[in-house]
């Protein structure tokens, strides 16, 4: 399935772009408090016969999968709650520069 990413490669991808987000902006004055990410994604579900895989799930993009008539597809809404590694407890908090004309 060359246009589309398996399901856990996009997640590893959001997880690494949420905390490059986070150390991008430690020092920053500005933080926003990341309670939930709300991700909706057009998935389709492989089966395979190989040893020791059964299901995979690939995420397509949206125009894609309206095209592609032999997968099945389906929505699939994720709801993830970002966390610390070194402090689950505490919310984790993304910053960024002002920009112009934000207060």
């Amino acid at each position: 399935m060359d246009d589309a990413v398996e399901l856990a490669d996009m997640i590893a991808q959001l997880r690494k772009e949420l905390s490059r987000a986070m150390s991008a902006g430690e020092d920053c004055d500005l933080k926003f408090k990341a309670e939930r990410v709300e991700l909706e994604l057009t998935v389709g579900v492989e089966r395979t016969h190989e040893p020791g895989v059964k299901v995979r799930f690939w995420v397509f993009d949206a125009g894609v999968s309206a095209k592609r008539s032999v997968a099945v597809t389906q929505k699939l809404t994720l709801s993830l709650q970002p966390v610390r590694a070194d402090a689950p407890e505490e919310m984790a908090l993304i910053s960024g520069n002002e920009l112009l004309g934000e207060s």
